[in-house]
């Protein structure tokens, strides 16, 4: 894709290895003796001096060159890669919001692969860019003349989107900001790899246990051919991808699907949103150690420590404070404008039950209103007061005949009450909404 900038190039007049090693100053002398030096490039890729300094992360003299010179931000090299290509394909973030702010096109093609900024990003890994890119496309004309949603499952030349690159090449950050803006979970390639390629088939080659999560959190189909006939099963097993394939065996358990009920939420906070990812992912892990015990693989170590969580200090909390349909987490999910609190996996448990109309919003199985916004809340320590006022509104009908608590207690989507009363995520396949 071009990583490597030429190295023979023609510099007798210094530019280039000025803006190659940041040295502003010597750009500045150089380009006031000859202005005309602006328009120069490398002999061989044709790289202009905005393209190598945004490759190499040089602020200063991009910044210069763009604001003080009459400069075209989309300058192409040999390859037709644009400044912002090399700047995401190197992770220089400034650069990319620079480049984005001066009115570099993100909408340019390469001529090697037909890739786009979004495309090099993704493929390696750079997942800060990404999100800038994405932000772009949101806020641009971008998503009102072509579409956001067309722009986050572009395909390169070869039919492959920016998360089929980030789930071959291992990068599950990337593919999360691309699922949570839209990506199509179930997309296959064209050329790329294997025809007919999923990303879960991708991410099954190259091996990543993170990414394989990702995808099949949101849906994707352990199920799904490739153009030869294989699943990700067999993908895994074929590149020797133990702990993938045991995941990815279609005789085991389903994995927890992000609710698709959630998704018509109008107002769904970021912490809450994030609160819910994470109860998701662990019961997911929960779900992955049986796998594996029976599968005779050690459980993967996660990017994150499944003990990071909130409820870690459950010991530190006040009692009060602990859900109360679980009685097992701390209550760190409210429903406005009611009021009412719950857990993060008591929620996700809500939306998973089968028999929600995915097309309308779940409802608080307290006062039974229509969940219209979540947000998350703050937890109290023991030693912090509480409002015995407050408490009582959080949940004014749980000690009453009317509460649904015990009627939560039987929807398929918890697991068998235990003795005092809690209730787990059940994995059961009939609960897991896939839509």
């Amino acid at each position: 894709m071009g990583q490597g900038l030429s190295c023979r190039v023609q510099d007798e007049h210094g530019l280039f290895t000025a803006v190659q090693s940041g040295d502003l100053e010597t750009v500045r002398s150089v380009l006031e003796r000859d202005p005309d030096l602006i328009h120069q490039t490398t002999v061989n890729d044709r790289h202009s001096a905005l393209h190598i300094a945004a490759a190499n992360g040089r602020i200063e003299i991009v910044s210069m060159l763009l604001d003080d010179r009459l400069l075209n931000s989309d300058s192409l090299n040999r390859h037709k890669q644009t400044p912002l290509m090399l700047a995401a394909m190197h992770g220089k973030i400034s650069c990319v919001q620079k480049l984005i702010e001066a009115g570099a096109n993100i909408l340019m093609f390469d001529s090697m692969n037909g890739r786009t900024c979004l495309h090099y990003a993704a493929f390696y890994g750079h997942s800060d860019c990404l999100q800038t890119i994405l932000f772009a496309a949101r806020t641009s004309h971008i998503a009102v003349s072509w579409g956001f949603s067309r722009f986050v499952n572009i395909r390169d030349g070869k039919g492959a989107t920016p998360l089929h690159l980030a789930a071959r090449q291992q990068h599950p950050n990337c593919v999360h900001k691309l699922l949570d803006s839209g990506a199509l979970v179930c997309a296959s390639t064209g050329g790329y790899s294997f025809p007919g390629s999923t990303p879960l088939h991708l991410a099954a080659r190259g091996g990543s246990i993170e990414c394989i999560r990702e995808l099949l959190a949101w849906g994707a189909d352990r199920h799904q051919h490739d153009s030869s006939g294989r699943i990700p099963y067999m993908v895994a097993l074929k590149h020797k991808n133990g702990a993938c394939a045991a995941l990815l065996n279609p005789s085991s358990a389903e994995p927890l699907v992000w609710p698709s009920p959630l998704k018509f939420i109008s107002e769904l906070h970021q912490d809450a949103k994030a609160l819910l990812e994470r109860a998701l992912m662990e019961a997911n892990r929960e779900r992955e150690k049986t796998i594996f015990k029976g599968a005779g693989h050690l459980v993967p170590s996660s990017s994150q420590s499944d003990n990071d969580g909130i409820d870690d200090n459950i010991s530190e909390v006040s009692e009060m404070e602990l859900c109360c349909i679980c009685f097992d987490h701390v209550c760190t999910i409210e429903v406005q404008d009611c009021g009412h609190q719950m857990c993060a996996q008591c929620t996700l448990a809500l939306c998973c039950h089968n028999k929600v109309n995915p097309s309308t919003p779940p409802v608080c199985p307290f006062c039974r209103s229509k969940i219209v916004r979540l947000v998350a809340v703050e937890v109290k320590t023991a030693n912090q007061d509480l409002n015995p006022k407050l408490w009582k509104s959080r949940m004014p009908n749980c000690m009453e005949e009317s509460c649904s608590i015990k009627g939560l207690l039987g929807v398929p989507s918890f697991g068998k009450a235990r003795s005092h009363g809690s209730a787990r995520i059940s994995v059961d396949t009939q609960c897991i909404d896939k839509t």
